[in-house]
């Protein structure tokens, strides 16, 4: 199994306690009422959203997959980071044993944030990645953290 990473950095006025809360704690019910058309609906299969919990997310119509389940595998609402791993579901395409993310919301000095979003690719086999379905992947990471930080401005 190989294992290929990419970070992204993204840049916002939020205050990072509130983005942190918006991207992390109430995504499940934030992202499907501002984005329907990325994600339909979140579903706990098991846990209480902490550490451990499995979730079924359920992509919208304007997605080309159908669902993924996805582990909390970290949570730390003190130092605002939250890792999950996508463990199932056609977002693996055949290629993938699981994607890992790494999220850290890091305030900056304007009284907004950073937020750092590292994702490792773990392979099956020798498997190459398509570029192109990363940088999209990378795309549609930005387009819903815009959107949430639109969200939250304009419900400020």
């Amino acid at each position: 199994m190989g294992a290929i990473t990419y970070d992204v950095e993204i840049s916002s006025s939020i205050p990072a306690a509130k983005m942190f809360k918006a991207v992390v704690l109430d995504a499940d019910t934030l992202i499907p009422k501002i984005m329907p058309q990325a994600i339909k609906n979140v579903e706990i299969l098991e846990g209480d959203g902490g550490v451990g919990t499995i979730k079924t997310i359920h992509f919208g119509e304007g997605s080309q997959y159908k669902s993924a389940k996805h582990r909390v595998d970290a949570i730390d609402t003190e130092n605002l980071t939250h890792s999950y791993t996508i463990v199932e579901g056609d977002a693996l395409a055949g290629d993938l044993e699981s994607i890992t993310y790494h999220v850290k919301i890091v305030a900056t000095e304007d009284g907004g944030c950073i937020c750092k979003n590292r994702s490792i690719y773990h392979t099956k086999g020798d498997v190459e990645i398509n570029e192109e379905k990363i940088k999209e992947g990378k795309e549609k990471a930005m387009q819903m953290f815009k959107a949430i930080e639109a969200y939250l401005q304009a419900n400020a």
